[in-house]
């Protein structure tokens, strides 16, 4: 039987804003080599996913505040069954946030996606991911 999660796909953060998105972004790309792979919005409500080398840190830019420290607002498992996954945290009890969704991120380059949430355990935001690519 397949692995049904095959690993992290990305890990989000938020910035309060698009000045301190740029911080953020001169500190993991310029700083410490991460190159950006995909960009979307504008202004606050910008976006990137960078390439961490095993995985993506989605930095955006639309906090609207300050955040608690070591806050991040979601983790994304990459996996091939979206639905099982849900599923099987819909059997177990778990709220579910988000339905299995086929869309495509308006990046550039587009980025073709199925993906869902759920609320974890302790209260934190599980998102199954599956790269349509």
């Amino acid at each position: 039987m397949e692995q049904l999660i095959q690993g992290v796909h990305h890990i989000a953060i938020k910035c309060n804003g698009y000045e301190k998105l740029q911080q953020a972004l001169h500190f993991y790309c310029d700083l410490l080599g991460m190159k950006p792979v995909r960009t979307w919005g504008e202004g606050n409500n910008t976006a990137v996913m960078v390439d961490t080398g095993c995985g993506i840190l989605e930095i955006f830019g639309n906090a609207g505040g300050d955040l608690p420290l070591g806050m991040i607002p979601h983790i994304a498992f990459r996996t091939g069954d979206v639905d099982r996954c849900i599923q099987i945290v819909r059997d177990a009890g778990y709220e579910i946030i988000k339905e299995p969704t086929e869309m495509t991120i308006p990046s550039q380059p587009p980025f073709p996606v199925r993906l869902a949430f759920c609320r974890g355990p302790a209260g934190e935001e599980v998102e199954f991911f599956c790269p349509r690519e």
